[in-house]
């Protein structure tokens, strides 16, 4: 994994940080200076912490495990959402609701009711009326806005991805309670020690949370294929000694039939000798 160019950075704007007067004393390391009462982040120590998440992410993707990302800023919400998407990944950019990770199982409730629902109006054989049929058809779309990138995660997700912890404070909360693994966009008006990996930049300009985030995309993207890959040889060597321990096989047959002794051939008379012949 390449690390990301400096100007790229800089030219998203991911240097700028709050105003001095609403910064986190905890992020002191990561600030390089102040102009005109805003904050100035270190761009080097963001690069540095960027490439260790990076391969963080990659590490859990590679293993097969599944990174939840949560954004519901909306400078936020489409680049998520697209690159959760890309990745196949579960995503929430609408509604944190309270309890999606420490009370999963109620969710998934939620979930198997959106699904019914869905099954509900695409059958035809079901006798229901029109009101009815647009009663659940808006329940269901109710259920999809806030649930519908979730559908698909069938247990807690191993890592979480946020954008602006203290606008996600409540999922890096139950995160922290269940001991997964978080990694952030961190501003200056943040606490960096709060996450597990913390990635110092701009997380309320657009530009800012696109680069960081299609960044770590590629990263997990490559641990997608690295993992393909493992699994192909995997299955292919698997083969080859298989076809192997049958050509050993066959081999110790054929020697086991040339060993075998030769059978002294017996000829047999056509008929038996007759009476006069025995008396003879």
């Amino acid at each position: 994994m390449e690390r990301i160019k400096h100007e790229d950075l800089m030219e998203a704007g991911v240097h700028f940080g709050h105003l001095r007067k609403k910064w986190n004393p905890k992020m002191r390391p990561y600030i390089f200076a102040e102009r005109k009462g805003i904050h100035i982040i270190d761009l080097n120590k963001t690069e540095e912490m960027l490439f260790e998440a990076a391969n963080a992410m990659k590490g859990i993707i590679k293993s097969g495990k599944k990174v939840l990302f949560v954004a519901t800023k909306k400078q936020a919400k489409d680049v998520v959402e697209k690159c959760a998407q890309q990745l196949g990944m579960p995503y929430v950019t609408e509604r944190w609701l309270g309890g999606m990770l420490t009370n999963f199982s109620t969710i998934r409730k939620s979930v198997k009711k959106m699904q019914s629902i869905e099954k509900m109006i695409s059958d035809t054989n079901t006798n229901i009326t029109k009101k009815e049929k647009l009663m659940l058809a808006r329940e269901k779309a109710k259920l999809e806005k806030v649930l519908g990138g979730v559908a698909q995660l069938s247990r807690l997700p191993s890592a979480l991805y946020l954008v602006d912890i203290m606008h996600e404070h409540i999922a890096l909360a139950e995160a922290k309670r269940l001991n997964i693994p978080t990694f952030a966009m961190v501003d200056t008006n943040s606490d960096p020690t709060t996450v597990d990996y913390a990635i110092a930049a701009n997380d309320d300009a657009t530009k800012s949370i696109t680069v960081i985030t299609e960044y770590l995309t590629a990263a997990m993207n490559e641990g997608n294929e690295e993992r393909k890959l493992e699994k192909l040889e995997t299955d292919s060597s698997g083969k080859d000694s298989e076809e192997a321990e049958t050509e050993e096989e066959m081999d110790e047959a054929e020697e086991a039939s040339e060993e075998l002794p030769n059978e002294e051939t017996v000829v047999l008379p056509d008929s038996e000798p007759t009476e006069e012949a025995k008396a003879e």
